[in-house]
């Protein structure tokens, strides 16, 4: 471990963790990151999808994709297919653990040290100095940084408030005999408040599938529910493993900020209402939290107020996309199946998809939400919940 005390503690060793500590220790800043499992990248929860424009704008590796996507089958609960497909790829699929190792490969050739099976129990925030229990070992650092994902034990001793909703997934990746279009299916008896997927994967050693749901209840049953649609249709034969399963927030905590801490990525809640995906907000916020700790390190200026700058600067990029997307799953988490099943009809007869082509964006939603609400008839099942 290294000599003590330390500039930042990070505290998680995923994409927002990593990502902070190899900016910082570029700037010459003494980093360590702690993550509590055996190694970094496991275990995998995450689908692993990356808009093609994240690599180029947060300049991520791209020696973990697997291959990339550009057709997409939405599914009613009727069973009406909506193909979506692009003229170039929209997104990739990732190996998730060999993206996060090569994140942790770039953190440590810039001077960051990462230290795995080592958690973090306990941490003390003082008027000049953050006291950690990492391992079995007291430390000190100038500033934490909280990169834990869905774990909010810290938040909530600190103050900082808890996401104000949650959902829950459960996944797993198969061996796929036939390869398809990424699914994305609707509805509450699959997943009452959110969907189900089937995504295509290519790896050296063969082709798969990642099968998952993201759902207000009952997991493990949209989970089976969902395996079973499309066992046969993928070549899928091994259906007895359960998947993983993992929480979600929905909105973020309080205060992302306090004296000598900053939270980032799945631990602040920076999340897509959405989709749920969290890998891009996560990386964003985590660049922005380096920025914001560079020149408070450099000062020593660390107190909570001069450490607001961060939210302010994720707020600034982030509020009005959560705001709308917030709006839009509110909307739709009221829509009956047959409501939906008429949203899918609209799409299919009355140039729905022709919005769809020209504003939707992977890591943006608001502008085809927007889109969406103007549309009389879309409008209308959308808001037939509420005044109906």
């Amino acid at each position: 471990m290294s000599a003590l005390p330390i500039d930042v503690l990070v505290v998680g060793g995923g994409p927002a963790g990593l990502y902070a500590a190899e900016c910082l220790a570029r700037r010459g800043i003494s980093t360590l990151v702690c993550e509590e499992h055996s190694g970094i990248g496991a275990p995998v929860h995450c689908t692993g999808i990356l808009a093609n424009d994240s690599f180029e704008t947060l300049g991520l590796p791209r020696e973990a994709t697997l291959n990339t996507l550009t057709t997409a089958q939405f599914v009613a609960p009727s069973g009406l297919r909506i193909p979506y497909s692009t003229a170039t790829p929209l997104a990739a699929v990732i190996d998730r653990a060999a993206f996060d190792r090569a994140l942790a490969r770039r953190a440590e050739a810039a001077g960051a040290e990462v230290l795995v099976g080592t958690r973090v129990s306990v941490v003390e925030i003082g008027s000049t100095f953050v006291r950690a229990l990492v391992g079995d070992n007291w430390m000190t650092a100038r500033l934490l940084i909280m990169a834990c994902g869905a774990n909010y034990a810290f938040q909530r001793r600190l103050g900082l408030g808890l996401p104000r909703s949650y959902l829950h997934t459960a996944q797993r990746e198969l061996v796929a005999r036939r390869m398809g279009d990424v699914e994305l299916h609707f509805g509450h008896e699959i997943a009452p408040g959110g969907f189900a997927w089937a995504v295509p994967i290519v790896r050296d050693s063969g082709t798969y599938v990642r099968v998952g749901v993201m759902t207000s209840s009952d997991p493990l049953g949209g989970y089976s529910r969902m395996l079973a649609r499309v066992a046969k249709k993928w070549g899928i034969e091994d259906t007895q493993e359960p998947p993983r399963q993992k929480i979600l927030p929905l909105g973020t905590i309080d205060r992302t900020y306090a004296d000598r801490t900053l939270v980032i990525g799945d631990a602040a809640g920076l999340v897509k209402p959405t989709t749920g995906g969290g890998i891009h907000y996560s990386i964003l916020s985590a660049e922005l939290a380096a920025q914001v700790a560079v020149g408070a390190l450099k000062s020593d200026r660390l107190d909570a107020e001069s450490l607001a700058a961060y939210e302010r600067a994720w707020r600034n990029q982030l509020d009005e996309e959560f705001a709308e997307q917030r709006s839009l799953r509110e909307l739709v988490t009221r829509l009956s199946d047959r409501e939906i099943d008429s949203f899918f009809e609209l799409a299919r007869t009355d140039g729905i998809m022709p919005i769809v082509r020209k504003t939707a964006q992977f890591n943006h939603h608001r502008h085809l939400i927007r889109a969406l609400l103007r549309h009389p008839r879309a409008r209308k099942i959308l808001f037939r919940s509420i005044i109906g």
